[in-house]
């Protein structure tokens, strides 16, 4: 396995790790977003044992950094969701063996919610075909109301839903159906952070499949030996 560091912008968290596979490619490419409430003292390292495991399994990892909430970071709105459009549309520009006809985007938490979001993309120049949600923040709407982590929606829109209607819309991925790709939902039962009702409701809503295990929390997306990454393995 290889692991490349690309710049996709010129801010210090424009940028992102590839992390190749053994073998001459092309590679199907599997983009990781990591969560955190898009605050800046989470990070891509969040997302590596996935890395690891997918480039095992004959999958390009492409693991993005993005600029988030903080006074270094810079992230916000549009600044963020910007981001992780320019890191996708990157694929493009590498030197490596990817078949971007293949690009499934995976994200956990905040990071599902940006996964979700990329796929809604108008005229994407590296299109996503693929998306799962891991315990995905999929209503932005429903985040603010539920005043997850705070109500830290608020920040990342610069407002409240009544405040920032066109925002709210623009970025919640539940504003936005169809998907137009199929789309994987995981979740477990016994997670405080991200109720479970996130996903049931965006699943009754779409109709995409739902893997919700009653005895697995909000972590468990992260270990790759977990019953909860296992799925996502199988729907891949």
């Amino acid at each position: 396995m290889i692991c490349e560091h690309h710049a996709y912008g010129n801010k210090r968290s424009q940028f992102g790790e590839l992390f190749l596979p053994a073998g001459d490619g092309p590679f199907p490419v599997a983009v990781l977003i990591h969560g955190g409430f898009w605050k800046a003292q989470y990070g891509r390292k969040l997302m590596h044992p996935l890395c690891h495991d997918l480039a095992a399994r004959g999958w390009a990892a492409w693991n993005l950094e993005y600029r988030r909430l903080g006074r270094l970071s810079g992230g916000g709105w549009p600044k963020t969701l910007d981001d992780v459009a320019e890191a996708i549309d990157h694929l493009h520009e590498l030197l490596a063996p990817l078949d971007l006809s293949r690009v499934v985007a995976i994200g956990h938490s905040a990071g599902g919610h940006l996964a979700a979001w990329s796929a809604t993309r108008d005229d994407p120049r590296v299109p996503v075909t693929g998306v799962v949600s891991q315990a995905g923040v999929l209503d932005l709407h429903r985040a603010w109301e539920w005043q997850l982590s705070n109500g830290v929606v608020r920040r990342l829109l610069g407002g409240t839903p009544e405040q920032q209607p066109e925002r709210y819309a623009a970025a919640s991925p539940a504003a936005r159906l169809p998907l137009g790709v199929p789309a994987l939902l995981t979740h477990g039962g016994q997670d405080d952070i991200v109720p479970p009702a996130m996903s049931e409701e965006f699943a009754r809503a779409t109709g995409c499949d739902l893997v919700l295990l009653p005895d697995e929390d909000h972590f468990g997306h992260l270990d790759p030996e977990n019953r909860l990454w296992r799925a996502v393995i199988e729907w891949l």
